[in-house]
Order: structure tokens, then sequence, then C-alpha cells
């Protein structure tokens, strides 16, 4: 992970930036606002920024917007400062650290915000046989499509790809088509140029560049427009782009990896994806199976959830007993691995004796029983809404107000969550604010 510090390193941030570091992030730093849009507009990259909200960070999140830089901000400052953390997150700031640092606080929002999780743990057969064509085709120059049901581990198998392939030392650079509006999306591909629009004040590197000389995934790939999609394959063809504004082209050395949860075959046929960009893309598909079909990973992966979010609460490890395992076995996870790293997190949360029991398992089927550890009350008679309300405030007081950390728990998005808060508070309902709320203890 890249993260791009704002602000002075001769303080608390210093601190945090340190945390960060041993965590395994890649640290860029910048003095001000305005020479970290220009880390930002050279191509440097930056997953996540650091900002210290004692520097101008309303001004900061306006030229973001205005210049299409779609990069996420993390505000830090003292925790007196609650003006500031408010004006931070009314300024678009996806959360707010409370400065002295807190290392798994830090550890926590930046992996929630970077979405990154690359482990590639597998123990089945049918992901022994994909990971091993995956090595094997990983040092050629090929496009790669990945194919598979939602949560079943796509941009981990990219991240391995490229990690064996003859591009390792480069960068490898994650575009989310279906994340970035439609109207930013080309921008934050090929870049723009002085003037390209209200807004471009200087020269924008995009993501082709950027990743040129390594590799650049496209995250579900399917949700391009058309129109975008013409642009992509040209680039992909002649290995040049150009950049919105500019007067002639730029050469690229980037290979694609796309992902996609979609069936891009009947995607073609039904006319919302070029016939010729799949093919471009098709060199060789990987169809990663669902869970439900490699039961063999779900132990091995349920320990190393347990494990992993047993150390990021700064719980005791509890080993899976059991039955909790047989429990595990029997679901069908809908929401593959990642509906299972949500279900094990909430495990570790509720967990309170020597091993994760059953009675912590809280699958869809069995939400009546989710009274005993959950704190939401009775379920039986009441509507889903409310569940899930009573659900989702709870949660962001275990996280102590934080939204993002809440939404990894929750498995749901940032922007859904914010969503679902809004709501709650135009009906009444009290929300935690960002500080607010207590930890959930062993």
């Amino acid at each position: 992970m890249r993260l791009l510090i704002v602000g002075s390193l001769s303080n608390q941030i210093g601190a945090a930036s340190r945390i960060a570091v041993a965590r395994g992030a890649a640290v860029l730093q910048a003095d001000t606002p305005a020479a970290g849009l220009e880390v930002l507009r050279a191509g440097k990259g930056a997953d996540v920024v650091m900002f210290d909200v004692s520097l101008d960070i309303v001004s900061f999140m306006r030229s973001l917007e205005a210049e299409r830089i779609g990069v996420p901000v993390v505000a830090c400052g003292t925790e007196t400062d609650a003006k500031a953390a408010v004006r931070a997150i009314q300024a678009g700031a996806k959360e707010y650290i409370p400065l002295p640092p807190d290392a798994e606080m830090i550890a926590a929002v930046l992996e929630a915000i970077a979405e990154e999780s690359h482990a590639l743990l597998y123990a089945d057969p049918r992901m022994d046989r994909i990971v091993k064509l995956a090595a094997q085709v990983a040092p050629s120059e090929a496009s790669i499509l990945v194919t598979g049901e939602s949560g079943t581990g796509k941009e981990v198998i990219a991240h391995f790809i490229h990690a064996k392939s003859r591009r390792a030392s480069a960068r490898f650079v994650a575009v989310n088509c279906a994340a970035i509006p439609e109207n930013l999306l080309e921008s934050e591909l090929f870049g723009y140029e002085k003037g390209a629009f209200t807004g471009a004040v200087s020269r924008r590197v995009g993501r082709f560049e950027e990743a040129s000389g390594g590799t650049l995934l496209l995250d579900e790939i399917s949700e391009m427009d058309t129109r975008l999609q013409a642009k992509l394959l040209r680039a992909i063809q002649e290995k040049e782009i150009d950049r919105l504004g500019g007067g002639k082209p730029v050469k690229v050395d980037t290979r694609i990896i796309a992902t996609s949860n979609r069936d891009l075959k009947a995607e073609v046929k039904a006319g919302r994806f070029r016939e010729d960009l799949y093919f471009r893309l098709n060199v060789l598909n990987l169809l990663l199976p669902p869970l439900r079909e490699r039961k063999a990973d779900i132990p091995l992966l349920a320990e190393h959830f347990v494990r992993k979010y047993a150390e990021a609460n700064g719980l005791p490890f509890r080993p899976l007993s059991a039955a909790a395992r047989e429990e595990l076995l029997r679901h069908a996870w809908p929401g593959n691995v990642r509906e299972l790293e949500n279900t094990l997190h909430r495990a570790v949360l509720l967990a309170t004796g020597d091993e994760v029991g059953p009675e912590q398992i809280l699958l869809l089927e069995d939400a009546d029983d989710a009274a005993e550890g959950g704190g939401t009350g009775s379920l039986v008679g009441r509507t889903v809404a409310d569940v899930e309300r009573d659900l989702i405030i709870d949660t962001l007081k275990h996280t102590v107000g934080n939204r993002t950390h809440a939404a990894h728990i929750l498995g749901i998005s940032i922007r859904t969550l914010r969503n679902k808060l809004r709501q709650y508070i135009e009906e009444g309902h009290a929300v935690p604010a960002p500080g607010e709320g207590e930890a959930v203890g062993p």
C-alpha cells in the first residue's frame, strides 16, 4: 500500500507514518497541500492520503474534486480538535484519526480503506489447479481475465500474478471501475493536460502511465461504459494513450489484468460489452470457483481470519471449536470469502470463552439467535430495516464512531454506510460521531 502524508513529519503525524511503515506501507511525504497535489498529479501514486487537519483540508479536497483525482483522504489531528474533525469529514475525508496515533486504529483504517488483503491461502484441489495455472502464465505478457462471483478473491489472484511476473519489481496499480463515477473514470485511467477542463490546473498522469512497466488491474471491468471501452481497446492494442486535452499520444508499457463478477459473454450478447475488447482481454480466463465448491479452503481461511482479527482488535486468540468448524462447513457462503471473513470478524468480537463456538458464528439463517451476542434485542417480530439499523449503530459504537472500520466489519461499502447513517439521522435516531462509543473488550 502507498501512503502519502501531507503535513510535517516533525510532529505526531511522523509517529503515525512510522506506524504505517511498520505495517508495510510505502510512504511519501509532502509538507504542504500544494506539494501533495503535485505528487498526485505527477503519477507517483497513493492509495491513501493522510492529511494534517492543521492545514487547509477544505481547499485540498476541493482541488481533488476539481482536478478529478480520486484518492481517499484520512484526516489526522489532536483529540481535542473536534471542530477540525467535523470540518474534515464534511469536506469529504473518509475518516478522522485522533493523535497521538494508536497503532491498531491506524492499521484498521488503512487496511479498510485500501482494502488490501492479498494473502493467497488455499487447500482445495480446485484452487491448487488455478494457482498453478496462474503461476505458469504470470511470466508472459498476455492480458488475463479473472472471473468469478463477488468475494472469491479475484484481486488476490491478480496480485499473485503480478508478483510472479517479470514485472514484479515495478508497480501494481488497481482501478475499481465500479467505484469511480463514469465521468471521472476516463481521466483516472488516462490522465489529462492543463486546461483540459475546468479545474485542470496542471497536468495529471493517469493510472495507465503510472503502471507503465508494471501491471494495471481493471477491477469489475464490466461496469465500464462502452464509449470508454473503445478508448481502452486502442490503448491495449497500440500501447499508447491519449491524455484528455493532449495533443499527441503517450507510449505506455502496461500489462492488463481485468476482473468481472459477470458473464462477459452474456454482456457481449446484450450489447453492454465490446466483443473485440472481450477477446483482447480474454487471452486466458481464470475462473475462480465459489467458496461453496472449495470446502477444503474454509477451515484454513477461517483460522487465518480468527488470528488476524484477534490481533487487530487486541483480543486473545481463541481457536475455533469443532462445532464452529462444522457450522462453517455447512453454510453455502453466498458472499464467498468476503462473507466468511466478516463472519469470523464478528465471531472474534463476540467470543468470551476459551474457544470460538457455534453460537458466535452468526449466519444469515440463524439471525434470530443474534440477540445473545450482538446486543440488538430480540429479532422475532421486528422488521429487517430495524434489525439492520441496530446492527449498524451497535457496530459503530464498537469502532468508537470509526465509519471505515465499521463498514469493514459489516461487509458493506463506506458509501453505503454513510447513506444509511444519513437516513438514520434524518429519522431522528442517535448515531455515534467519530470518537463516540465504547470499544468491545475480551
